[in-house]
């Protein structure tokens, strides 16, 4: 063993007289400790809620989505046959998009109805978890296996997301009512469109937003409610890599041409994910001013350990220490005080980011509250992801603080004049 890392090691040891610099040590100990772990922990969490919007988002939304400018689509199949051999389409479905109201009884709610095919819909979007019911049932032989009661059996089926379900009162085999701001002429004048609907499925997609709004019904009865005959809103596409999503966008346009064009799911969520990257920095550098404090506490540290260690810095010189022997003796006290910091944070902060959602359901019994309330975030539950790469930068930079916190005054530390040192002892 060098005896500079010995002596460096015995510096850290406290003695009667040397107490307080003890307690000032491991105070930078653990500000070091909590930073690295604090920037663990939230860029884990940062990471998390960035995976499970993408997810949620690119569950019920397709990774491209294909429309014309001069209004709803027609001969859609076509359409789907020329794009199934553009490189990297995996699959596609058709789908209507409409604004409605949804009346069941006295309580009325505002809805995105969504016409889809229910055969191939699911081989390019994930409703999530289905509560109540299936998917299928929306098809009209899917009504059938169901055998709802007479009056509601040649009633076309709807599928609605759990809040929205909760929120107008209606459960499964309920009829319903969609109302449409499109209107009919009649002799009175323009009416609304007025349709009944059965619900024969309840979903949970785990994201507020789309449980309380969303509404699918089949597509067949989508085009007859809406009088759209044939055509369609345009083509939901599912593409084998996300993050090639505008290429291939842009070369589905190239194919088709005027008046097709077609949006990434990445140009859809772009202030989303933008705002998210955002924040992510000013969070790692809001956090990273922890461990900067707890460089500044190593430099009053070590430079009362040399205050307190001038006589012995004058005696390792007397006996042939060298100023650079000197210097290493402090910056690997400073050194280890950070590596020891950074070890037993980042122990902690993967130990929590592995561990949210226990230590979080905890705190909310234990206190009674939930921390992310599913009617004011887009999430529920607090998601984390450990990104390996941003571990090793946060202990790369935490080390490097410590290093660079050790410079001045391991620096005065060698410089130091054994006679002046020692003249009055």
């Amino acid at each position: 063993m060098p005896y500079e890392f010995f002596v460096s090691l015995r510096y850290l040891r406290a003695k009667r007289k040397q107490v307080f610099v003890s307690i000032i040590t491991f105070i930078s100990m653990a500000g070091i400790l909590l930073g690295v772990a604090a920037l663990i922990i939230v860029l884990a969490v940062m990471n998390g809620f960035e995976k499970e919007l993408r997810d949620k988002i690119l569950g019920i939304n397709a990774h491209i989505i294909l429309m014309e400018y001069t209004g709803p689509m027609k001969d859609h199949g076509r359409i789907q046959r020329e794009i199934a051999s553009v490189p990297g389409v995996v699959a596609s479905t058709p789908f209507i998009y409409s604004q409605a109201m949804l009346k069941n009884g006295d309580s009325v709610s505002g809805i995105v109805m969504r016409g889809l095919s229910p055969a191939d819909a699911r081989d390019v979007i994930n409703l999530g978890r289905m509560l109540e019911g299936r998917l299928e049932n929306l098809s009209a032989q899917g009504r059938e296996a169901l055998k709802i009661p007479g009056v509601l059996a040649g009633v076309p089926g709807i599928v609605l997301g759990k809040e929205l379900a909760r929120h107008v009162g209606a459960s499964l085999f309920d009829a319903v009512h969609i109302v449409s701001p499109q209107g009919i002429a009649t002799p009175l004048g323009m009416v609304p469109r007025m349709k009944k609907f059965v619900v024969v499925g309840i979903f949970e997609s785990g994201f507020y937003e789309y449980d309380s709004t969303l509404a699918y019904t089949s597509l067949a009865d989508s085009q007859e409610f809406l009088g759209l005959d044939d055509r369609v809103t345009g083509l939901e596409i599912k593409v084998e890599n996300i993050y090639k999503a505008r290429e291939i966008a842009g070369a589905i346009e190239m194919k088709l041409g005027y008046p097709a064009w077609a949006r990434d799911w990445m140009k859809m969520n772009r202030n989303l994910f933008a705002a998210l990257r955002l924040e992510k920095r000013v969070m790692f550098i809001i956090v990273g001013l922890i461990v900067l404090v707890a460089g500044f506490n190593i430099i009053c540290t070590l430079i009362m350990v040399v205050m307190e260690k001038t006589k012995d810095i004058a005696i390792l010189k007397s006996m042939g220490a060298t100023s650079k022997s000197i210097m290493k003796i402090f910056m690997l006290q400073g050194v280890i005080i950070g590596g020891i910091g950074t070890f037993l944070g980042t122990v902690l902060g993967l130990a929590v980011s592995w561990n949210i959602g226990p230590i979080t359901r905890s705190i909310e019994n234990l206190f009674g509250f939930k921390i992310l309330p599913g009617d004011v975030y887009y999430l529920s539950e607090l998601p984390a992801l450990v990104n390996y790469e941003d571990v090793a930068v946060i202990i790369t930079g935490s080390l490097l603080v410590s290093l660079l916190a050790t410079i001045y005054p391991a620096r005065n530390a060698s410089r130091l004049d054994p006679a002046e040192a020692i003249r009055y002892e």
